[in-house]
């Protein structure tokens, strides 16, 4: 499914290289950086076999890896809440979801993998703690409104910050993230509809909904990362086509969204300075803790320790799979060599 999605052949570095001259490499790389100019003044795509420069290549490869890391994390905090659902139906409504991140992480590794990264090296940087994911799943989910809250305001804010990564310049990324952008629509709606209905519900219901609320908002803010004053990679994503806004535009952006959502469910935000500004025509929202942003993304969260190793657990515990389909592989292999001998032979 995700190579259909991809549609993409693994980057390999150019035929010969290595036996080429100084000069020979030389014009191949000005003429692959007119190439990729052309490509980015027309705002059209680079493939995996097109050149790019190194650089375009490690941002790309930072950018979909903590993507891709943040989904496989981000099903944690969830999936505690799968045997505690308050029906049948929540509980299968939650293990698609689920199931859906697991995917999403799968699409955005094989996107990673186009450009040479393994991903094998991808997961074990991850469980080694030196690869980074979203700093919002390293907040605990303290109640059954945590589902609604990080359905509404994580998902919504995941939603904000990725459509416009379907235009990516780099053909891999954008066109897995077209499908991640549709499911993540349907995880929001379902977050907004469990909050809903708790805000509907006894007053105790609603408190716990307006707890969660208030609780997720500021760390579904910083989502988007850094103010653009403070954000080292912002502004280089944008001028390759990779970013299409700056986190201050997709915040301001998706604070509108919510201030009038949030009437629809009758609760609010925890923000007594969101404002809308007549002049700049954006959306103003009171002061972030980047303090803390900065520890949570640091390993100093609630959560960080418990996140990374239950991941570590869970990469163990399936090495009796990866082995399996290794063996399987190696069997299949190996019987299609002895078929074509026999061809041969015959």
């Amino acid at each position: 499914m995700a190579s259909q999605i991809l549609q993409s052949a693994p980057a390999e570095p150019a035929p010969g290289r290595h036996e080429q001259g100084p000069e020979e490499a030389a014009r191949r790389d000005a003429e692959g950086q007119a190439y990729f100019d052309k490509v980015m003044a027309e705002d059209s795509r680079i493939e995996p076999r097109d050149w790019m420069p190194p650089a375009y290549r490690k941002t790309l490869l930072r950018q979909i890896s903590q993507h891709a890391h943040s989904e496989i994390i981000g099903m944690q905090p969830e999936a505690n809440w799968i045997s505690r659902a308050p029906s049948l139906k929540r509980k299968a409504i939650l293990m698609a979801k689920v199931q859906d991140e697991a995917g999403h992480g799968l699409y955005l590794y094989s996107a990673a993998e186009t450009l040479g990264q393994p991903r094998d090296q991808m997961m074990a940087d991850l469980i080694a703690g030196k690869a980074r994911y979203s700093s919002i799943f390293n907040y605990p989910a303290r109640t059954w409104a945590d589902m609604g809250a990080i359905g509404w305001l994580v998902d919504g804010a995941a939603i904000c910050n990725q459509v416009p990564l379907c235009r990516a310049s780099y053909g891999p990324y954008g066109r897995a993230m077209v499908r991640i952008c549709k499911e993540e629509s349907f995880h929001q709606r379902q977050g907004f509809e469990i909050l809903l209905e708790l805000a509907r519900g006894t007053a105790e219901q609603k408190q716990m909904a307006q707890d969660a609320v208030n609780r997720w908002y500021a760390p579904a803010l910083m989502m988007f990362g850094p103010p653009d004053d403070d954000s080292p990679n912002s502004k280089q994503s944008m001028a390759w086509n990779i970013k299409r806004f700056g986190n201050d535009e997709l915040r301001s952006r998706f604070v509108g969204m919510m201030v009038e959502q949030v009437k629809v469910l009758g609760l609010t935000l925890p923000d007594k300075d969101i404002r809308f500004n007549e002049d700049t025509r954006k959306w103003e929202h009171g002061p972030l803790d980047w303090d803390e942003f900065k520890d949570v993304l640091a390993g100093r969260g609630p959560c960080n320790a418990q996140r990374l190793e239950r991941r570590r657990e869970a990469h163990d515990d399936g090495a009796w799979v990866r082995e399996a389909a290794a063996a399987y592989a190696d069997k299949q292999r190996a019987r299609q060599a002895a078929q074509q001998a026999e061809e041969i032979a015959a």
